[in-house]
């Protein structure tokens, strides 16, 4: 049989809700921020620490933080008592989970009624960011002007006033941040960048223009090398998409195309796709491949690539060819999973020989100079040869 509970009890228990209700600061309305600060420099992770200044009773105090439908990871919570009146000496005793509730409860001491200045962490989902980037070179390409900028998206379901935003590099971002919102904002801009234009064949890269008259592409990059020599070097280029422009000479801009910069670390290099060059035109054919037993069922192989290379615009460029020894050896032989033991013969007549900062065990890099077109039009064909030795075959 269940029996009522005397007046005054049931009066007592209400009072003592009551007053529990009332010594919780509910920090999701009340008080206000006085600061945010949103760190945006990890790739998976979005970090929060916002600051308020919390009113405190003599005694015992329970501060309630709470994030109803907030992305908030409940294991990255932390808080801080960052400063208060010197005389209360506040302290954190302890921390609960009221249960069914998404919501942390801190029990702080005071030694007097007073405010005390709160750091509240946390790592929330759904608040990113990534970059993209804006690119325009002179009419004569001479020089170029990058700017880059981050894009915030708020899918955290939670507003963010004004919040001082760190993208990992340069100066922090006052900007407001709400619900649902994708905020873009220009970060940096660097001008009078060098223009370094490259014209590069790779068959295993780039492949071909007219395989049947082995033709190769000739991709047009611009490359940028993220170092102060060059206009850059403030800190690693993060990836994003870069829409590229060239200003017409009268006062317009016209659009060459997009690419996908990578992530660029401080003295290495960003190439962007800007086209494939019709006026160069690069024929590439096996001249020589000579078998020679070495012993048993091991061979040594001599074979020369021969370029022919001409070039059909009215300024000199340089043309970057590059070979893998190793698809050259697929390419004749049979694919291997074995590494390929290879040198460079004496039939090779590329002028300077390969690129020692570019050329690895993997890759054999050289340059060509090309000289314009003549007034007529006409083109000076160049003729260069790579003679590979491959040792020790099956």
């Amino acid at each position: 049989m269940c029996k009522r509970l005397p007046f005054y009890l049931f009066g007592l228990l209400l009072y003592m809700s009551y007053q529990t209700a009332e010594a919780r600061i509910k920090l999701i309305t009340l008080p206000v921020r006085d600061r945010v600060e949103i760190q945006l420099d990890h790739p998976d992770q979005t970090l929060v620490e916002e600051e308020r200044t919390v009113p405190l009773s003599a005694g015992l105090n329970q501060v309630d933080f709470s994030w109803a439908n907030t992305r908030i990871d409940p294991q990255s919570i932390v808080f801080r008592i960052l400063k208060g009146d010197s005389r209360a000496e506040v302290n954190v005793l302890s921390v609960s989970y009221p249960p069914g509730e998404r919501a942390l409860v801190w029990n702080v001491s005071s030694g007097i009624a007073t405010t005390a200045r709160v750091r509240i962490s946390y790592v929330i989902a759904a608040l990113t960011r990534h970059y993209d980037y804006q690119l325009i070179t002179s009419h004569r390409e001479k020089s170029l002007t990058l700017m880059q900028y981050l894009n915030i998206r708020n899918g955290a379901n939670e507003v963010f006033g004004d919040s001082w935003i760190w993208p990992g590099f340069g100066k922090q971002l006052l900007k407001s941040v709400g619900i649902n919102q994708t905020r873009r904002v220009l970060i940096d801009k660097y001008q009078n960048i060098p223009v370094n234009k490259t014209y590069t064949v790779d068959p295993v890269k780039h492949g071909w223009l007219i395989k049947a008259e082995q033709k190769l592409l000739v991709p047009m990059h611009y490359v940028l090398k993220n170092d102060t020599r060059h206009g850059l070097g403030r800190a690693a280029i993060p990836r994003g998409k870069v829409r590229i422009f060239q200003e017409d000479g009268n006062g317009g801009r016209v659009f060459l195309g997009e690419d996908w910069g990578a992530t660029t670390p401080l003295d290495e290099e960003m190439a962007l796709f800007v086209g494939v060059a019709k006026d160069i035109v690069v024929k590439r054919t096996i001249e020589q491949n000579k078998q020679k037993r070495l012993s048993g069922m091991l061979y040594s192989h001599d074979v020369v690539i021969k370029y022919e290379i001409e070039n059909f615009k009215d300024i000199p460029v340089t043309l970057t060819v590059i070979e893998h020894p190793r698809q050259v050896r697929d390419q004749l032989r049979r694919r291997s999973e074995r590494e390929v033991e290879w040198r460079i013969g004496s039939k090779t007549s590329f002028k300077d020989g390969p690129d020692s900062d570019k050329t690895t065990l993997d890759k054999l890099v050289f340059k060509v100079d090309l000289p314009a077109r003549s007034k007529s039009g006409a083109a000076h064909k160049q003729i260069r040869r790579l003679h590979l030795q491959l040792n020790n075959e099956w």
